[in-house]
């Protein structure tokens, strides 16, 4: 164990911002609420983003980019997505600044520069985009329209924590415009499947695939779908969400097309979107007492290399020898850090890399060379083997495709052992003391759903998309229902 870490079963919210310090992924900001993302956090943001960026486009969607400034008016436009919106919103009143009247070195928001229109700090982009989209749509040969943006948001949070829940985050916002309700429903649910499929085979984090209730839907929209991840606290975290907006915003901006019969009509809408909470998920699903666990395909070193050494004729021998390994191991495309430092021991490069969370060490001494066997040490497992070195390239490959199995295999089976169905409230309450998810029959009543979100702190996550038909009575108000939904305390 990581003794500078604290333990995960003594203090969880510690454990977690533990990592985040050594691991050096961020810092809070001089801004209240607002995060400085590191260069190795940032690097796996990037990682992330590239890997979501080429879905994107293989899905047919471009990328552009819309102002980070909403006029009052427009964002008032869509009256449900203002009002979701409208307790987080960042408002800008003045441009210009002037000296203090009577403090030097001081400054005041100048009155004369008041705007005529107040400006919202994008909390999301529906209402910029849509007003845009106006310009853009005529006809139906128009559509369907795939837009993406990568862009930060500015949302007010009053409890902040690093990734989780920050007031400025960085996300990609998907907004679409279609020319059937069947087309805009088509590219929700593709969506939600990119998701799925990227938070599974990249970041190895198991999800369900599902749809919000009601009272949790984004608001302005008709349906949420949605991912939710077990984190391993036992608590959910949303992983992406994907929107069917209807005619809503449509409407509101007054978007319509002619359709081939040549009659004018309102597109539908989409929008989703995933954002920088995603590197909170990678943190609490994966890792352990000794820092950050990374799933290969996400982490910005996939290989480190360090030599074991005592004194500088030996030095330079493992230099020559590590130095052909990582060229070797760049050739087959695998991302490697060559730990070449004289001024650190072997022994603190151990500890260093193992806190962030590198897949795979390869170390060698001299007794190594001699031998030609390399050691090469798991961060999944914590284990150590010694190969033949001329087998460290093909080795290590097929290594890193066995550890990111390993690491969603532990994840998913952590998530099975924790869920469970249950029949009565008592039950219910019994889970959520201790963590987990609840699979339980609900009325289907938003009054159900809050009276038990308001005793026991948990909220529906979804109506799982794969639910099978089971008639049942709600655990709360005894009530017909037809379906188990799943409960957990949630991030």
């Amino acid at each position: 164990m990581n003794k500078s870490i604290t333990p995960r079963n003594e203090n969880y919210s510690e454990w977690y911002l533990d990592i985040i310090k050594h691991a050096g992924l961020a810092e809070h900001s001089a801004v209240k609420g607002c995060m400085v993302i590191k260069p190795y956090g940032y690097a796996i943001w990037e990682k992330m983003r590239d890997e979501l960026d080429r879905r994107f486009k293989e899905t047919g969607h471009e990328n552009a980019y819309f102002p980070l400034f909403i006029p009052k008016s427009l964002f008032e436009a869509e009256e449900k997505n203002a009002e979701g919106f409208a307790k987080e919103c960042a408002v800008v009143t003045h441009y210009r600044l002037k000296n203090h009247p009577t403090e030097k070195g001081k400054l005041i928001a100048d009155p004369d520069s008041r705007l005529e229109e107040e400006l919202i700090v994008r909390p999301t982009s529906e209402a910029v985009i849509w007003n845009t989209y106006k310009n853009w749509i005529q006809s139906y040969r128009d559509l369907p329209l795939l837009i993406n943006q990568w862009a930060n948001v500015v949302r007010w949070e009053m409890r902040t924590r690093l990734f989780l829940r920050t007031a400025e985050f960085l996300w990609q916002e998907g907004h679409t415009a279609h020319a059937t309700a069947e087309e805009a429903m088509q590219e929700t649910r593709q969506m939600l499947e990119v998701y799925a499929d990227f938070a599974e085979k990249v970041l190895a984090i198991p999800v369900i695939k599902g749809v919000k209730t009601e009272n949790e839907r984004f608001a302005g929209a008709d349906e949420t779908f949605c991912i939710e991840a077990m984190m391993q606290d036992g608590k959910a975290l949303q992983a992406g969400t994907s929107h069917f907006l209807g005619q809503n915003f449509a409407k509101a901006f007054d978007v319509k097309f002619l359709n081939k019969e040549n009659k004018l009509e309102y597109v539908w809408g989409t929008s989703w979107g995933v954002s920088t909470r995603l590197m909170g998920a990678l943190i609490m699903c994966h890792s352990d007492d000794d820092g950050l666990v990374l799933p290969p395909k996400v982490a910005p070193i996939q290989v480190v290399v360090v030599p074991i050494y005592k004194g500088e004729e030996s030095f330079a021998k493992l230099n020559e020898a590590c130095e052909n390994i990582a060229k070797n191991l760049k050739a087959k495309g695998i991302s490697v850090k060559l730990d070449l430092r004289e001024t650190q021991t072997p022994g603190f490069k151990f500890a260093e890399w193992e806190v962030k969370g590198v897949p795979i060490r390869l170390a060698i001494g001299l007794r190594d060379l001699e031998n030609q066997t390399i050691e090469v040490a798991r961060r999944d497992t914590k284990t150590k083997i010694t190969i033949p070195l001329q087998d460290a390239e093909n080795y290590v490959l097929s290594l890193l495709d066995q550890i990111q199995q390993n690491i969603y295999q532990k994840a998913l089976e952590f998530r099975e052992k924790n869920t469970f169905e249950v029949n009565s409230y008592e039950e219910f309450k019994e889970v959520m003391e201790k963590g987990g998810f609840a699979l339980a029959h609900w009325d289907g009543t938003t009054e159900t759903e809050l009276k038990i979100k308001e005793e026991t702190k948990a909220t529906i996550r979804c109506i799982p998309l794969q639910n099978r038909k089971e008639t049942g009575k709600c655990i709360y108000s005894g009530k017909p229902s037809e379906q188990r939904v799943v409960f957990a305390q949630a991030y």
